[in-house]
This record gives structure tokens, sequence and C-alpha cells, in this order.
């Protein structure tokens, strides 16, 4: 009898102890979107964020929500018909491709007053008022947009686009990062500032760029600042990026399973709360 009760006594104790099963919708562009398309990439990530923050804490239980080249305009003009189920826990990860595609980033009373899909403001607002609505307990995260270099897509080299260094129609990535921070200070969002993060700067986010020395046949190895004024010809220089190129990205903007690291690290450190 005694064992039995002991026993009995041992079930109760670990079950109440037992961490609650939650889940997880990230919501985000290709840098989300490529958690279940590693193959996509020329076999230069292994994992995304979200299967490295589940491999911590294996009682949430995620939802990639993740949509290639989407901004914030896009996900708000589609949070209908998108799916997103009742969760634990929002992430919203977004902004580089509003900042590149040069939408405005309107004011933060574009976000209180609700004033539209026109800024990138009033996108999260439309976002956010979904998630509250589909439950107004849950905790949501926000994830500034990351420094960039020089992006050329793997398997697709037309498909390439300056580094945030620059100007994109008279906007910085850093406003669109500061735009992301103000909403999360307003709300009392945690938030995770990949923008400023110390070891994502310029000079990490890639080892060098391989390219043609100008006016030569032969190829060099220029990190960054240097590559910057170097001119690169989709149609006949040689991929940039090779695998020991990769650093903090694989690609110059998407990250590396060094980058997601960084990322899943301080999400992990925010969920534990």
């Amino acid at each position: 009898m005694k064992n039995i009760l002991l026993l009995l006594f041992v079930l109760i104790l670990s079950t109440s102890f037992q961490e609650k099963q939650l889940t997880w919708v990230a919501i985000g562009d290709s840098i989300t979107y490529l958690n279940e398309h590693a193959n996509g990439t020329d076999s230069r990530i292994t994992k995304g964020y979200m299967t490295m923050v589940t491999e911590k804490l294996p009682h949430i239980k995620y939802v990639n929500q993740g949509h290639n080249g989407w901004t914030s305009g896009e996900i708000a003009e589609e949070i209908e018909k998108l799916g997103i189920v009742k969760a634990d826990i929002y992430s919203i990860f977004l902004g580089t491709n509003d900042w590149w595609q040069g939408r405005p980033i309107g004011t933060l009373e574009d976000y209180k007053n609700d004033e539209g899909n026109n800024t990138v403001y009033g996108s999260f607002r439309i976002i956010v008022k979904k998630l509250r609505l589909l439950n107004p307990q849950a905790k949501i995260i926000l994830i500034t947009p990351m420094k960039r270099v020089d992006f050329v897509q793997v398997g697709n080299m037309n498909n390439h686009a300056w580094g945030s260094y620059k100007e994109k129609n008279g906007q910085t990535l850093e406003q669109f990062a500061k735009a992301v921070d103000s909403i999360a200070k307003f709300e009392n969002f945690p938030v995770v500032d990949l923008f400023h993060t110390k070891g994502m700067d310029y000079k990490n986010l890639v080892k060098f760029k391989r390219l043609r020395e100008p006016g030569k046949e032969s190829y060099r190895d220029y990190k960054y600042p240097e590559f910057v004024n170097i001119a690169f010809n989709p149609g006949k220089d040689q991929y940039p990026y090779p695998p020991d190129a990769v650093d903090i990205t694989y690609d110059g903007l998407h990250p590396s399973d060094k980058g997601y690291e960084i990322l899943a690290k301080k999400l992990v450190k925010i969920l534990k709360r």
C-alpha cells in the first residue's frame, strides 16, 4: 500500500512540474519561410530559428507563417486569408522587404489611429489587431530587420540587391528597425533588435564577396566595405558567395545557421520568461 501511495505521489508531483504545452505562430518573410525550405539554400543552412528554439523549449510547438518575399503590407492585406490559428505566442519578423520595395514607413500615429495599410506602421496595426482578435491573452514578440549587405540569390543571380549601408527610396533600413522598436515600446511587447545586435554588423555578415578585379578576368575576395563599389555582373560572373564566404548570412541577406542561432538564443531567453 505504501508503495502504491508513493508511486501516486511521484506521478502527481511529476505531472505538476510538466511545462504547459504552448503554440507559437511565427509570422515573417523568407527568413522565416526558409525554416522548412533549407533545400532552397543549396545546403547553406541546416535548420531555421523556429526549429532551433523548439529544440531548446520542446513544450512549444511552432506554426510557420513565413511568406517568401512578402512585406508587412502584403501580410496585412491577406491577413484574413492566411489561416493564422489561435496561439499562445505570436512573433512578427518583417520589414526588410518593405525597405527594399520602398514602402513609406509612416509614423507611430498611423499605428495608434489605425490609419490603414498605406504605411508600415499601419500594416503592423492591422496584423496586431488580427492577432488580438484570435487570442487577446497571447504574447506578441516583435523582431526588427537585421542589417544586410549585397544580396545575391543562390540559384538565381539575376535576383540581387544592394545592402542596407545605402538608402532605398530615401529611407534607411535602420528607420524600419526603429519603427518596429517604437511599436514594441508603445505596446509593451518584447522586442528582439537584430539591427543593433553586436556581432551582426556589416563586417560580420559575409566573410568576403568574390568578384572580378576591375578591368581583369581574375577574381579576388573582397571584404566589406571594399566590395561595395565593385561591379557584379550576374550574366557573366560566378556566384559571389561560395560556402567559405558564409558568416552571419549565406547570401548577404538570409541568416546562416550561425545567424539563426543568434536569433534563436534571444527568442529562447524571452520565451523562458
